[in-house]
């Protein structure tokens, strides 16, 4: 079975006006198994342009809750799906720019 890590990214502009809301992979075919409640640790995300990509500048970590679990039966390969916590990002205070 295939299993994705995914977070809800929504992007907002200073004025917190929404522009987009994106799904950011994490992680596919991750091994053993998940569970709501339990604690995944990525790198913070960040933004490059309107691309959501991993904020490693300085190196830390982020834990985050999976909140939901979702299992696609309907197609030939079963699909897994656990979704972290939503997280909002604003253009300008989140930008990383080209470093990473």
């Amino acid at each position: 079975m295939k299993t994705e890590i995914l977070q809800q990214v929504t992007i907002v502009d200073m004025n917190e006006e929404m522009l987009t809301r994106v799904d950011f992979s994490h992680a596919v075919d991750v091994p053993g198994s998940l569970a709501i409640g339990w604690s995944v640790v990525t790198y913070p995300l960040g933004l490059r342009e309107f691309e959501v990509v991993y904020d490693r500048r300085e190196e830390r970590t982020v834990s985050s809750k999976v909140v939901d679990i979702e299992v696609d039966t309907t197609g030939e390969k079963n699909e897994l799906r656990a979704y972290l916590e939503p997280i909002t990002l604003i253009i300008g205070q989140h930008d990383i720019g080209a470093a990473e």
